[in-house]
């Protein structure tokens, strides 16, 4: 192996470290095992170069990502609206905006960052500059660094991206077999394997010469037809035409996706340069780029620009021959590589995943150089794995919470000293119990129980598993119920603290929780708010479902990227302490974390009674009553509570406080669920001016308070407790019980249901768990049809 080689072998395994997390899509068929490798090893290179989390988390999932330069940026005369960022998102994948921020080379810089570059100054870089600006920034003068085309492709391929959008590539000068200007571009695709999609060459350049420069490297050069037939000219930037043949074509994206997978797995370590023609409606004519472009090279010859000053003047001086019409069209040229780029990024995707055909279906490309006959080349993937739900990004439900191994202990009972037979486990003995093992977690539980009852809806759950035996068999577990994965993180070890979380309840003989030990720290102990929005924003859900489990930041970060992409969020509390999580105090000085009614943060909570009152406690102390609370609360005009609670509920619900503390939640939770266990489930909700239930003749009893004040957002209070719809005598377990019920709830919801139309068929689904082995019963699917008519119901 030779010392390059070396080093890129070294940089794959690094970026595999740095990404960290390994998706279930990381481990499908076709992915690069070199990338599967994690080498904590290497943590020289991994000091050097930073890879943004988004890019990351892309890079380790196998989605689509498109590397981006940052000169175009710091040396482009196109302006700040160039949207490329965009463009790519818009088509599918992450975008990686390549540069050397004060000396640290980093892949996928921030628009905060890159303004900062541009604001600041940065030098240009390309391949021979990064060693310096580095180097630099490790002494202490720390240098920003704008990556060219070579600068961009060294990153990329250390970071383990593969395809590169760009403007136009740089060649041969004229004159460049006696000056020997030749752009480290060329020499860049000779040795590193990153596909790159521009232009072609600017048309000043010495095409020829540039192509022959390329065939000498052994750069794969084909130019896509854009439905041309034959063989057709490779692209002069501006202009369409060259007047020189291209090596190859390409036809579409997926044909040259297939190129680069090729390029990879035969594991030849040359670019390839995928050439896009300007779009036909932005190009310049041959003959007028050919006349600007002549005028411009003599000048420049004759006024003495050479070396590195010779392509700013030839530019300059296109742009005042083409009155200004080289501007426009270079900006559009980029966008369309970008673009083309970006769809090139998403087909190799597929492919490294097994590909959405089957495999039976082959990827086929043609090469046709002059003269020469089509060969045709058919790359077989291997069998694909990948479940028809994840080829789909979107989903109905995206459930963030945790998933864990649980274990469950049922105390088998026996005699107590009086000869009595005994119900709860004895202390500080062993006691004779009989234990299962399940897939749980409350998000898990949440998010399977929706998944069980959805007809058509889509359900995606996001949690983290460690890269343990624990973390091995949930996998498999998820993947056997057809629960979609794709949004499971998994951790390597280079990260501290990430068992996969586990969860032991221990049980009297009656199946009654005695007590229960849990170790979630995977989910307190490591944060990625990056990946959570990208993951809200990929998925644009109906509802986000949230669990307690997380640490207090995170749950902020997915209830406001909850809010921001759309969707509904709905908080599950988990437990008596984590339920104070969501009424977190807020940072000095600074606005309380939730927003209050019509604006609210979060939709929907379902505690219990325990849970309720530690929210409500939370509330208290951090100071959430506030004036603005009260002018919502002040609206519902209620006087003389007590005994609308008590009719409503009853006075041992009431006296237990539980109607009051809804109430004053509900600013911040508009709809509020409370679990009674065996007395069943109390609804409060806040209902918005014209509201059915506030004209329905059936619901009336159930108005606690009316706004006759004409207030704009505030309508009433609608507080109902639904009794149990059975009592449960061979109880199994009341693991995911709960959870069963909101998953359900939610599930629901999604279709378009209401939640006093759904509440008795989630408790429905709460009795099938309670007599289930598992955290959620594999029955729940004979609820859809009951479902589908709550949801239908229209009273």
């Amino acid at each position: 192996m030779t010392a390059r080689q070396h080093l890129l072998s070294r940089a794959h395994h690094v970026s595999s470290a740095l990404l960290g997390s390994r998706l279930k899509c990381a481990r499908q068929p076709g992915f690069n095992t070199v990338q599967r490798r994690l080498r904590s090893t290497d943590s020289q290179l991994a000091s050097l170069l930073k890879v943004s989390p988004e890019v990351a988390d892309a890079l380790a999932t196998n989605k689509p990502v498109v590397a981006l330069e940052s000169t175009i940026y710091t040396h482009g005369a196109l302006g700040d609206d160039l949207y490329l960022e965009d463009i790519v998102r818009k088509n599918g994948a992450v975008p990686a905006v390549c540069g050397i921020l004060a000396g640290v080379p980093t892949v996928g810089l921030s628009t905060a960052e890159v303004e900062r570059m541009v604001n600041e100054g940065a030098k240009k870089a390309s391949r021979r500059d990064l060693a310096y600006l580095v180097g630099k920034g490790l002494t202490g003068t720390k240098i920003h660094g704008g990556t060219t085309i070579s600068g961009t492709m060294v990153l990329s391929r250390l970071a383990g991206i593969r395809v590169f959008g760009t403007g136009g590539l740089g060649g041969v000068h004229k004159g460049g077999e006696n000056s020997m200007d030749i752009s480290a571009d060329l020499t860049e695709l000779g040795r590193t394997r990153v596909a790159v999609v521009s232009s072609g060459c600017k048309g000043f350049l010495d095409i020829p010469r540039t192509l022959e420069f390329l065939e000498t490297q052994g750069v794969l050069v084909s130019t896509f037809t854009d439905g041309r037939q034959g063989n057709v000219d490779f692209p002069a930037f501006w202009a369409r035409d060259s007047g020189v043949k291209s090596p190859s074509v390409v036809q579409t994206e997926a044909e040259a996706a297939a190129m680069i997978y090729a390029q990879e797995r035969l594991n030849i370590e040359t670019g390839l340069l995928l050439a896009n023609p300007i779009p036909e409606e932005h190009a310049i004519s041959r003959q007028d780029m050919e006349h600007a472009i002549s005028v411009a090279v003599r000048e420049a010859g004759e006024k003495g620009f050479g070396g590195a000053e010779n392509t700013p003047y030839i530019l300059r001086r296109i742009r005042e021959l083409t009155e200004g019409r080289s501007v426009p069209a270079n900006k559009y040229l980029v966008q369309s590589n970008v673009e083309r780029a970006a769809k090139v990024a998403v087909e190799l995707s597929k492919l490294m995943d097994g590909g959405s055909r089957s495999s039976s279906q082959a990827a086929a490309f043609t090469i046709q150089s002059p003269g020469t006959p089509k060969v045709k080349v058919e790359i077989k993937p291997e069998p694909s794995k990948v479940t028809p739900q994840q080829q789909s990004n979107t989903a109905d439900i995206l459930v963030a919470g945790s998933v864990a191994l649980d274990l469950s202990c049922d105390y088998s009972g026996g005699v107590d000293a009086e000869g009595n037979k005994a119900v709860s486990p004895l202390a500080h003995v062993s006691n004779p119990s009989h234990i299962t093992q399940s897939v749980g977690g409350v998000g898990h539980n949440v998010a399977l129980a929706a998944h069980k009852v959805s007809e058509e809806g889509k359900v995606r759950l996001c949690s983290m598993v460690g890269d343990d035996i624990a973390g091995a068999t949930i996998l498999a577990n998820l993947e056997a119920s057809g629960l979609d994965t794709t949004c499971i993180r998994k951790l390597g070890r280079e990260y501290p603290s990430t068992r996969t979380a586990q969860y032991v309840a221990v049980n009297d003989a009656d199946k009654n929780l005695v007590m229960a030990m849990a170790d979630m720290a995977i989910f307190s102990n490591h944060s990625f708010p990056t990946y959570w929005n990208s993951a809200v924003a990929a998925t644009k859900p109906k509802w986000l479902v949230v669990d307690g489990n997380w640490a207090e930041t995170d749950i902020q970060t997915w209830i406001e990227a909850g809010r921001k992409h759309g969707a509904r969020v709905a908080f599950e509390p988990v437990s008596a302490a984590k339920s104070e999580r969501l009424f977190t105090a807020p940072k000095r000085g600074g606005q309380l974390p939730l927003r209050l009614f019509p604006n609210a943060s979060v939709d929907l909570a379902s505690p219990n009674q325990y849970e309720l009152q530690a929210m409500h406690g939370a509330a208290t102390r951090n100071e959430y009553f506030t004036h603005s609370w009260f002018e919502v609360i002040d609206s519902f005009g209620m006087h003389g509570s007590r005994d609308k609670f008590v009719r409503l509920t009853s006075a041992e619900i009431t006296d237990m406080g539980l109607p009051q503390q809804n109430i004053q939640l509900l600013p911040y939770i508009p709809t509020i669920i409370t679990k009674l266990g065996s007395k069943g489930a109390l609804v409060t909700m806040l209902l918005k001016p014209g509201d059915p239930l506030l004209r329905d003749v059936h619901h009336a009893p159930y108005i606690l308070a009316r706004n006759y004040n004409d207030h704009p957002y505030v309508g009433g209070v609608y507080m109902r407790l639904f009794p149990p719809v059975e009592t449960v005598k061979d109880v199994v377990s009341v693991n995911g019980v709960g959870d069963t019920f909101l998953g359900v709830l939610v599930a629901g919801l999604a279709m378009g249901g209401r939640v006093e139309n759904l509440v008795d068929v989630a408790q429905r689904a709460a009795c099938l768990s309670l007599r289930s082995h598992e955290s959620v019963s594999m029955e729940l699917v004979g609820l859809k049809g009951e479902l589908r008519l709550a949801v239908e119901r229209q009273e």
